[in-house]
């Protein structure tokens, strides 16, 4: 019985979730210490990379973004009638996330 050769690819590699730029948002009134947040966040595999940064002043505007569409959101803390909307949509839009005093 003969074993059956796989079947290969000689196409380029495309980008692996590895090598991409994070995808990040900042949403929140007060940019600068949205962006401060960042500091320090690890980088994928030690290597310097550069960010993709979108901002929105507006946690209504969470709605609008696909799902798992950022790496990181940074959100400004919302109001307690907001919490309960602002964290399901943080967690269904990025795949990380952290709420900022504020």
């Amino acid at each position: 019985m003969s074993n059956p050769r796989p079947d290969l690819s000689k196409a380029p590699a495309t980008s692996s979730p590895v090598a991409r730029n994070p995808r990040i948002l900042l949403a929140g009134s007060h940019q600068p210490t949205l962006l401060r947040c960042l500091d320090g966040w690890p980088r994928r595999g030690g290597k310097p990379s550069a960010f993709l940064i979108q901002f929105t002043d507006d946690s209504t505007a969470l709605a609008g973004f696909a799902t798992d569409r950022f790496d990181l959101a940074v959100v400004q803390a919302p109001s307690s009638e907001q919490c309960e909307d602002v964290l399901g949509h943080i967690t269904r839009i990025a795949r990380q996330g952290l709420i900022t005093l504020g």
